[in-house]
């Protein structure tokens, strides 16, 4: 029975290692990318960016707005950005701020 478990595990685990080699690897593509950065204002955002595809919110207290662009969503609270994270699936190369 231990053996069984045991190859369970060693079968399962390059699935496990290449989900998160691709989450490192997003994460570096955000690093390297022109995105919206912590403390801009929506204002700043949308000069820089254009207009978002969409917006949604504004939720809770403080409030959380998203605006969402092609390969980014970016979170604000109230007019501030938060973060701002790839949309899920995205694998890209560095795009020009304004596109």
């Amino acid at each position: 029975m231990a053996r069984m478990v045991l190859i369970l595990i060693l079968l399962a685990s390059p699935v496990l290692l290449s989900a998160d080699v691709l989450l490192i690897e997003q994460v570096r593509q955000v690093d390297g990318m022109a995105v919206p950065v912590n403390g801009q204002s929506q204002a700043e955002v949308e000069a820089a960016f254009g207009p978002p595809q969409s917006r949604s919110g504004p939720v809770g207290d403080p409030p959380i707005t998203r605006w969402t662009y092609e390969h980014w969503s970016v979170y604000f609270e109230s007019d501030r950005v938060l973060f701002t994270v790839l949309n899920r699936g995205e694998v890209i190369s560095s795009t020009p701020a304004g596109s």
